[in-house]
């Protein structure tokens, strides 16, 4: 845990917003490869002006998805943190909602094929995602709970999960996740090079994700817990693969219906 890289005079340069903010421009740089690499140029451009809103969206989505589905009685006793993202606390799938909105709105202003820049921006978005777990780990929040044995992660005295816990190793949850989205950042290549229908790669890759979350949320010990003894995330992540399934099976029946090329 590191939470601040230096200070210029008196203002902190943290390790989280450094690493968050490398971790959008890799994944948009990916994003950027595809789009080429795929012979789908002219979305390039559209990519570059979408870009602003994305990040915005999204980090507006994941505050608000964090705030008020993932940690409510936190914010509820202290308001004044709402704002203080720069104390952590986004939440990745209220990101991903978020960056939705922002691309349905831009790409019915445009007419644009959603479908086909959803699938060239998956694997740029989980590659995002894996390193923005190492900013969670600097600035020490998404932490697991304790081992119960001397394996784990000991935090630091001052660090929110050495507060909560104490002198105990915890599950490094948030080093796992981000060592998961890896691998479905290469499952993904590997499946972009089978013909599927338009959208199946973007809908995989939300069950790929949600579908490790749901298990890796078991290790977490900075989260509520509710019916079934589930956190918000995992409610949230059964929610979006069943969607995604469904829309698997939607594109694969119109996908059927229309003429080939």
């Amino acid at each position: 845990m590191h939470p601040y890289w230096f200070t210029i005079g008196p203002f902190p340069v943290r390790a989280y917003s450094t690493i968050f903010v490398l971790a959008f421009l890799l994944g948009f740089g990916v994003t950027l490869y595809f789009a080429k690499a795929d012979r789908k140029e002219h979305y390039v451009e559209h990519f570059w002006n979408l870009a602003p809103w994305l990040f915005l969206a999204g980090v507006a989505g994941a505050r608000f998805w964090q705030v008020f589905f993932f940690d409510w009685p936190y914010y509820r006793e202290h308001p004044w943190e709402i704002i203080a993202i720069w104390h952590g606390g986004l939440s990745i799938q209220g990101g991903i909602a978020g960056g939705l909105l922002a691309g349905w709105w831009y790409v019915r202003r445009h007419r644009l094929h959603a479908w086909e820049m959803l699938d060239l921006a998956a694997p740029g978005v989980v590659l995002g995602q894996s390193i923005g777990r190492a900013a969670n780990l600097m600035n020490g929040d998404a932490f697991g709970g304790p081992t119960g044995g001397d394996f784990g992660i000991l935090y630091p005295p001052g660090s929110l999960a050495r507060r909560v816990y104490g002198d105990q190793p915890l599950w490094p949850a948030e080093v796992w996740e981000g060592q998961v989205d890896v691998v479905i950042f290469a499952l993904l290549l590997i499946l972009k090079q089978r013909k599927q229908p338009a959208g199946w790669l973007f809908c995989l890759y939300i069950i790929l994700y949600n579908g490790a979350r749901l298990f890796l949320e078991e290790l977490r010990g900075d989260s509520p817990r509710y019916l079934f003894g589930w956190t918000a995330a995992q409610w949230t992540s059964v929610a979006a693969i069943a969607l995604a399934a469904g829309l698997m099976v939607y594109l694969a029946r119109r996908a059927r219906r229309e003429p080939s090329p």
